[in-house]
Parts: C-alpha cells; sequence; structure tokens
C-alpha cells in the first residue's frame, strides 16, 4: 500500500470507542476510503480473523443482493457475524453510537433517509417506551440514585461486588481488562443486578466476566465519573510542566463532588493494586489507562476527537499511577461516609519491587496480550 492509500487509511481505522460489552470498535467510512485500485484489500482483511461482529450501516441495495447471492458460499460461523442496520440509531442496542466520529457525509445521508422516510408508517418499536428504573436498578441509573437505594452507600454495589471478586482472584491474570466476554453472558448478568438477585462470578468460571461488567458499569453511567465539568480541565493537562502534572491532577480532582471523588479513589486505588502486579498481568498504569480513559471521561456533546485521547489517557495514567500522591489526604474532603474511609484504607498497597516513573510521561504504546483483542467492526456503506 502507497504512503498517500496508507494515510487515508490511517484516518480511516479509528479504535474509538469499546461496544457495551468491552469489545474494541473500529469504524470504516466509505465515504472517506481510497479508491478502489488504491486500496489494500487482502492488508485490510486481515481484522477478519479477530472480527466478532460486523455491523453494516446503511447498506445499498446492490450491497444486498450480493449478500443474497453470495451467501450460500460464505462460511455459517462468518455469516452469522454480520447484521445490517438501514439507519445510525439502531446502533444503540449494541454500542454507544453517539460516541463515535462520525463523518458530517454519513450524519447528512442518515437524515435524508429518515426524511424519506418520514410520509411512510413507521415500524413498530423493538423495544418498549422508557420506564422509570427499578429499584433495584444498578446499570445505567446515577451515582445518586444508587446511593439513595443503598442505604447512604458510596460505592455502588455492582463496583464493590466486582473489585472485590478481582482483587483476590484476578490480579494475576494475564491482559486483565483488555479481553471480551460473551455478550449474552454480560446481559444476564446485568439483567440479575437490575432485578437485585445475587451474582456469584464462580458459576461462570471465568475471571474477565467481571472485569468487562466493572467497564460496563462505569460507561453505562449517565454521566462520566470524572464529569462533564472536568472535561476541559483534564485535556489541558498536556500543555501543563511534567513536573506539575501530578499536582494538577490533585487540583482538578478538588472540584469534583465528594460522591464522585470517593467512588473514583476507590477505583484507582483497585486499579493501581492491578499496576503493581504487571509483570503477570501485563496491564501497567499505561495500558490500564487505554481501557479506563474513555470509560471515566467523555463530553457532554458528539463525541472526543482523536486529538483528545492523549490527554485523557495520560490523565487517567498518573491516576494510577501515583495514586497516593494525587489522593493525597493532605487536603481534606469532608463528609465522604464510611465507604470511602474504606476505600483509602484497602487501596494504594506498597509498591512490590517497580520503581515509580516521573511524573507526566506520555502513556506508552501498548500491545494486547496475544488472542486477547476481540474486535467489532462498523462499516458504513454509504457513498
Amino acid at each position: 500500500m502507497r504512503s498517500k492509500p496508507l494515510k487515508q487509511m490511517q484516518m480511516l481505522l479509528r479504535h474509538e470507542r469499546e461496544d457495551r460489552f468491552g469489545r474494541r470498535v473500529i469504524t470504516f467510512s466509505c465515504c472517506r476510503m481510497p479508491p478502489s485500485h488504491e486500496l489494500n484489500h487482502r492488508r485490510l482483511l486481515e481484522y477478519k480473523k479477530n472480527l466478532k461482529a460486523l455491523y453494516v450501516v446503511h447498506p445499498t441495495n446492490f450491497i444486498k443482493v450480493l449478500w443474497t447471492i453470495f451467501k450460500p458460499l460464505i462460511s455459517h460461523k462468518f455469516g452469522r457475524k454480520i447484521t445490517y442496520f438501514n439507519y445510525l440509531s439502531e446502533l444503540r442496542e449494541h454500542l454507544k453510537h453517539g460516541q463515535l466520529i462520525v463523518p458530517p457525509e454519513v450524519l447528512r445521508y442518515d437524515e435524508k433517509l429518515r426524511n424519506l422516510r418520514r410520509g411512510q408508517v413507521p415500524a413498530p418499536a423493538k423495544t418498549p417506551p422508557p420506564r422509570p428504573p427499578l429499584p433495584t436498578q444498578q446499570f445505567g441509573v446515577s451515582l445518586q440514585y444508587l446511593k439513595d437505594k443503598n442505604q447512604g452507600e458510596l460505592i455502588p454495589p455492582v463496583l464493590r461486588f466486582t473489585v472485590t471478586y478481582l482483587r483476590e482472584k484476578g490480579l494475576r491474570t494475564e491482559g486483565l481488562f483488555r479481553r471480551s466476554a460473551s455478550v449474552h453472558t454480560i446481559r444476564e448478568i446485568q439483567r440479575l443486578y437490575n432485578q437485585g438477585k445475587p451474582v456469584n462470578f464462580d458459576n461462570y468460571g471465568d475471571v474477565h466476566i467481571p472485569a468487562v461488567i466493572l467497564k460496563t458499569f462505569l460507561r453505562e453511567l449517565p454521566q462520566p465519573l470524572l464529569t462533564f465539568t472536568a472535561y476541559e480541565q483534564i485535556l489541558g493537562i498536556t500543555s501543563v510542566e511534567s513536573s506539575l502534572r501530578v499536582t494538577r491532577c490533585h487540583q482538578i480532582l478538588q472540584s469534583l463532588p465528594e460522591h464522585n471523588y470517593a467512588v473514583l479513589r476507590y477505583l484507582m486505588g483497585f486499579l493501581h493494586e492491578v499496576s503493581r502486579e504487571s509483570i503477570f498481568n501485563k496491564m501497567n498504569s499505561s495500558n490500564l489507562a487505554c481501557v479506563f480513559g474513555l470509560n471515566l471521561i467523555w463530553p457532554s456533546q458528539g463525541a472526543s476527537s482523536l486529538s483528545a485521547l492523549v490527554p485523557m489517557n495520560l490523565f487517567t495514567e498518573l491516576l494510577i499511577e501515583y495514586y497516593e500522591m494525587v489522593f493525597s489526604t493532605q487536603e481534606a474532603r469532608g463528609g465522604l461516609g464510611a465507604g470511602a474511609v474504606e476505600a483509602g484504607e484497602r487501596s494504594g498497597p506498597v509498591s512490590r519491587g517497580r520503581p515509580p516513573r516521573r511524573p507526566g510521561l506520555a502513556p506508552r504504546a501498548s500491545a494486547a496480550p496475544d488472542g486477547a483483542r476481540e474486535t467489532p467492526l462498523v462499516l458504513e456503506a454509504s457513498r
């Protein structure tokens, strides 16, 4: 592939988000693909190896006809991975399409299709209208709602249960938080939690399942744990002198609501423990930051730009790597409650032979363990 098409493909291939079940998402927009004669199709199809789901949005009639003709020749296993969507909104059942970086041309085309449909009888809704959350609801509700429904506990039950389990049985698991899990299993566990029923992770025999549940819980909060208000401050972390970045992180966290601070401190303390076992689990603070950055902060409108990923991941890495310094108690925060005190006592263990890095180092490029990357693909087929 020549240099010009390669640059085009680098702009086209974007590891932007994870879906609702912790799998990395890659998006293609046909309107931005290189001409067919410049495209290295063999290299493009290398992604088929780790493909877990293929979503085709705005399929043309020609594509549908081709699929009908060639479907008998395609393996049944691969055929089950393909799903067609007529509109971007239909992606909501599978991933947060609103956080994907969708080209303006695609948005305009989607709106054009919707305008054409307005004169027709609307199709019956696939899902019932929104209902008030259950009293036992755990996913998709605010931290305040969870606190009110759990006798004032600051640490949400799902977060506490998953952290406790992973601390006991998963700290040395290679690729922790990198690997995905069965979509059906994740949905079933979410249903059990939302209905207030007990969940025993031992019954599933996979330590990666509670790790995915933890990420899913954070991703489905109505507002990010680091809050919309702190978004711009966090993006400014790269403009701060390296030696002052840890102090700046500490200052930004002081403006968080007390409840958010308590939950964040609990979570970062645990991730700090995970990073101290990186010789076994291969998940140092940089690798963990790449996984959790987008689950902790996102803008109130639209999606984070590619340029925002570096400061978001850097900020998260500093919180994990320098946990004791960032969450120091020199500046007291009153009224955090017993849950936060317990979190502070249990988190931040003594370093196990790994010297701390200098504050403010940029995130290192991370390579996932072999077999760890399971990739759904969102293919936007309009031109």
